[in-house]
C-alpha cells in the first residue's frame, strides 16, 4: 500500500475535526430553535442587564440591593411607556395630514411616472389599488385567521417579555453569586479558565451592548432632526423605527431609512425623497467609519466582513432574532477565544 502524503493526511485530520464541530454547531442551533422562546427571554434578559447594571450598581450604594433593582426595572419601564405614548400621539396627531399628504403623493407620483421616460399608464395605480380591494374581500377568512395566528403570536412575544423581565431581576441582583456557584461545580481544574471566559464574555457583552445602544441612539436623533427639518412626516416613529433597525449592523438602518424615504416619497415629492436617500448613504458612512469602530473597541474589534457575514448567517439560520444575536455571538466567542489562548502567567 503506498504511503499516504503528509498534505492529504494533514487535510483529513482538519477534515474531520471540522465535521465534529460543524455537526456540534447544527447541534446547538437545533436545541436553540427548538426552545427559541426562552433562549430569546434569557438574551433579552442579559440584555436588560447590561443596560441597567450601572444604574442598579449607583442606586444600591444608597438604598438596598432589592430596592434598587426595583428602582431601575420600574424607572426603565416608565421611560418606555413615555416614549411608546410620545410616538403614539404623534401618529395620532399627524394622522389625517398624512392620509391627504398621500393620497395628494401618490397622485404627483402617478403624473411623473405618466411622462417621459417611464410613459407609464396613469390608471396603473388605481387599477393596482382596485386589485388589493378585491382581493381583501376574496381572501377575508384567510386574512382573519392570520390575524387570529397574529394574536397568537403576540401572547408569546409577551410571554417571552416577561420571562425576560423576571430573569434580569435575578441576573441584576445576585448574578455575580450565580456565576460563582456556577463555576464551583465544576470540576477544579476547570474553574479558573471557566471564570476567566466568563468575565471576558461578559466584559464583551456589556460592551458591545452599551456600544450598539449608542450607535441607535445617535442615528435615531440624526434621522429625527433631518426627517423634521424635511417636513417628512411621522418624523419621531420613523427616527424610533430607525433605533430598532440599528441592532441589525449594516442592514438594519437602511432598511429602516428606505423606509423614511418611500414615506417622503408620497408625502413630499421625489426631491425630498432623494435627499432622504442621500441621508442613507451619510449615515451610512458616519455609523461605519465612525460610531461602529468606537462600538468595536468597547468590545471585540472585527473586520465588517465577519459582521456582515455573521448577520446575514444569523437572519438564515434565526431571521431577525438571529440577525441581531449573530454579532454580540460571535464577538463572545472571539474574544473568550483570545483570552484563553493568552499564556497564562507562572508563579512569581
Amino acid at each position: 500500500m503506498p504511503p499516504v502524503s503528509p498534505f492529504l493526511s494533514t487535510a483529513a485530520s482538519y477534515a474531520w475535526r471540522l465535521l465534529v464541530v460543524g455537526a456540534a454547531v447544527y447541534a446547538v442551533f437545533v436545541v436553540l430553535g427548538r426552545f427559541h422562546e426562552i433562549t430569546v427571554a434569557l438574551f433579552l434578559g442579559l440584555v436588560i442587564t447590561a443596560l441597567l447594571g450601572p444604574p442598579t450598581r449607583i442606586l444600591a450604594r444608597r438604598m438596598p440591593s432589592s430596592l434598587a433593582v426595583a428602582v431601575s426595572l420600574v424607572g426603565s419601564a416608565v421611560l418606555l411607556m413615555g416614549v411608546l405614548a410620545l410616538v403614539g400621539e404623534a401618529v395620532a396627531g399627524e394622522s389625517g395630514t398624512l392620509g391627504r399628504e398621500f393620497r395628494e403623493g401618490l397622485t404627483s407620483i402617478e403624473r411623473w411616472l405618466a411622462r417621459p421616460p417611464f410613459r407609464l399608464d396613469p390608471h396603473a395605480l388605481s387599477d393596482l389599488q382596485s386589485k388589493i380591494g378585491a382581493y381583501v374581500s376574496s381572501h377575508r377568512s384567510t386574512l382573519l385567521n392570520t390575524a387570529v395566528t397574529g394574536a397568537g403570536q403576540l401572547v408569546q412575544v409577551l410571554t417571552t417579555l416577561a420571562l425576560a423581565v423576571f430573569s434580569s431581576v435575578f441576573f441584576l441582583h445576585a448574578g455575580g453569586r450565580q456565576w460563582e456557584w456556577f463555576c464551583e461545580q465544576l470540576p477544579r481544574r476547570m474553574r479558573g479558565r471557566v471564570a476567566v471566559g466568563g468575565r471576558a464574555a461578559w466584559r464583551t457583552f456589556t460592551g458591545y451592548t452599551h456600544g450598539i445602544v449608542l450607535v441607535a441612539a445617535t442615528n435615531a436623533l440624526l434621522v429625527g432632526v433631518a426627517l423634521t427639518l424635511l417636513g417628512v412626516p411621522l418624523a419621531v416613529p420613523l427616527a424610533l423605527l430607525e433605533f430598532v433597525a440599528a441592532f441589525v449592523p449594516l442592514i438594519g438602518s437602511p432598511v429602516a431609512l428606505a423606509v423614511a424615504a418611500v414615506v417622503a416619497l408620497a408625502a413630499k415629492g421625489p426631491v425630498t425623497a432623494a435627499v432622504v436617500v442621500a441621508l442613507i448613504v451619510i449615515i451610512g458612512q458616519i455609523e461605519g467609519h465612525l460610531l461602529h469602530p468606537l462600538v468595536m473597541s468597547w468590545a471585540v474589534r472585527l473586520h465588517p466582513l465577519v459582521v456582515a457575514v455573521s448577520v446575514v448567517a444569523g437572519a438564515i439560520a434565526a431571521g431577525v432574532v438571529g440577525a441581531v444575536v449573530a454579532v454580540p455571538l460571535v464577538s463572545v466567542i472571539w474574544s473568550v477565544r483570545c483570552v484563553l489562548r493568552a499564556p497564562v502567567p507562572g508563579p512569581p
